[in-house]
């Protein structure tokens, strides 16, 4: 019998109360899924693992865009006790050894597209050697001695495996990029993940047997979070590879889609394609929304359409959710990030963890059983978020007087574009290692396309060198996203008495910058 919270043991749950629902659909693939057929797929995938040896305690990598699998990976595995490690897609080659060596993979999981990344990876040998033993590819260019994802699945036999983990063990590993040049791995645990899921359901409109478009890639905890609380309510997800403004219009009407998560940027491009001969009837209620403010103007367009809108804050660290603005508050608060979720205090202290006094700015916390059990093989960076017992966010806010929080700042200069996080000192720490650059630091700027963007400015050791130069030196050093899209060159980085680089008069001298 199985004793406490075990994350993988939800999918079996909801197989045992309604097999024949439809659990989830893959769009690009033309998959459909009942809930009986999801968790014999998370069975099968377990069992595989198993028969390779790989136990309770093991990490397991997945580099894959979205597809029907991540349900097997996230939900089979994790029964056993295997910790699961998303790798986002979009990272350099570096970056995902990185990855793999510090979380201590021993298999991969990828898919074709990675296909060229993953055969530079299996041929490092000696002190570049990864810990990873088994490379299993969904597809078919698998890597020499590589098994195929499908094969695994078809060819093991079916029947449950054994609830081997629970409550505090590790459930999955999510890396997040690293203020000091290095991404830091938070675990999030069985338990700590169940109550994530509980304090979105008790605060948002979500429904037994909604209909849940997600299109944000997996591997982030915003995309995972709609998908494991959408199957803990009993509904269906509608998965979609990528975002697509027309695309997810189609199938916001033919799938009878209830809710979607769409952050700003995303917001727009729906907002600007809309076409009512065409997209209605339409049965959805909500949209989910977050890593920066809506504006008045898109509150008002969306709810012109009779869609509410339902905006949200988090990190990673606290399992993605913090607090929530009502679609009742948006146009009463506009610019807040809400109240504390369900489950959930988010405070603001001064230095000494002392509450601030209603809009005093300080650093905004977060006190809840889903946060964060640790960072992954870092008891220092652990010691520092969550000093004082609350985890710190690095992020500057105030609450006012009724009770709503507000960002004003980032303590540690994160750029959010387009709905994925980037710390500068990552980029920093690469382009100081160019020859011709004597000095540089890197913010982010306004972007009417991506809410912001890192844009470089640099001090020259060379005079000939060119912007070019610059943001060519990145390629296969960064992933794609993290890249800056602008360069500024200045005679002198102006520092304080410490020798911090001023950032906030670098983003004011250079706010043109961004453009598109």
């Amino acid at each position: 019998m199985q004793v406490g919270i075990n994350f993988g043991a939800h999918l079996r749950k909801r197989a045992e109360l309604g097999g024949s629902l439809e659990g989830l659909v893959d769009v690009i693939e033309g998959r459909r899924f009942t809930y009986a057929e999801l968790d014999d797929r998370a069975d099968r995938l377990a069992r595989a693992l198993a028969h390779l040896g790989v136990n309770k305690g093991d990490r397991v990598a997945a580099l894959l865009p979205n597809n029907y699998r991540y349900a097997d990976i996230y939900y089979g595995p994790t029964r056993s006790g295997i910790i699961i490690v998303p790798l986002n897609t979009r990272l350099a080659i570096e970056e995902v050894a990185y990855i793999l060596r510090d979380s201590g993979s021993v298999a991969l999981i990828y898919s074709d597209d990675h296909a060229d990344l993953v055969a530079a990876l299996h041929v490092r040998t000696g002190a570049n050697a990864l810990p990873v033993k088994h490379w299993i590819n969904v597809g078919n260019k698998g890597v020499p001695g590589a098994l195929r994802y499908d094969d695994l699945i078809d060819k093991t036999a079916a029947g449950q495996v054994a609830i081997e983990a629970c409550d505090d063990d590790p459930l999955f590993i999510m890396y997040t990029s690293g203020t000091t040049g290095y991404p830091k791995g938070t675990v999030q645990t069985h338990r700590s993940y169940e109550w994530a899921m509980l304090t979105v359901i008790m605060a948002t409109d979500m429904r037994y047997r909604d209909r849940y478009l997600v299109s944000m890639p997996l591997f982030h905890v915003a995309a995972f979070g709609n998908m494991a609380t959408t199957f803990y309510r009993g509904g269906t997800v509608v998965l979609m590879q990528k975002f697509d403004a027309a695309e997810t219009w189609r199938l916001l009407r033919d799938e009878r889609i209830n809710i979607t998560l769409a952050v700003p940027t995303m917001l727009q491009q729906l907002l600007a394609t809309y076409d009512p001969e065409r997209h209605k009837p339409l049965a959805l209620r909500w949209f989910l929304t977050g890593a920066q403010p809506v504006p008045v103007s898109m509150i008002k367009a969306i709810e012109g359409l009779g869609f509410q809108i339902v905006q949200a804050y988090g990190l990673t660290e606290a399992g993605g959710v913090a607090s929530v603005l009502s679609p009742e508050d948006a146009m009463i608060k506009v610019g807040s990030i809400g109240k504390s979720f369900y489950h959930t205090e988010l405070r603001v202290v001064d230095v000494e963890g002392r509450d601030c006094a209603p809009d005093e700015p300080g650093e905004l916390v977060v006190i809840s059983n889903h946060c964060m059990r640790d960072y992954w093989n870092q008891p220092e960076a652990t010691r520092e978020a969550f000093r004082g017992g609350v985890l710190h966010t690095s992020d500057v806010g105030v609450r006012d007087i009724d009770g709503f929080f507000y960002i004003r700042d980032r303590l540690k200069d994160m750029i959010i574009s387009g709905g994925e996080n980037i710390y500068p000192a990552e980029i920093e720490t690469v382009l100081h290692t160019h020859p011709g650059i004597a000095d540089v630091a890197v913010v982010g700027v306004p972007s009417a396309r991506w809410g912001e963007t890192p844009l470089a400015i640099v001090v020259k050791k060379n005079a000939a060198l060119t912007d070019q130069d610059v943001l060519g030196f990145c390629d296969g050093k960064l992933a794609r996203f993290k890249q800056p899209k602008a360069v500024r060159f200045i005679d002198l980085i102006p520092r304080n008495a410490s020798g911090k680089p001023l950032k906030h008069v670098l983003r004011k001298q250079f706010a043109d910058a961004g453009g598109s």
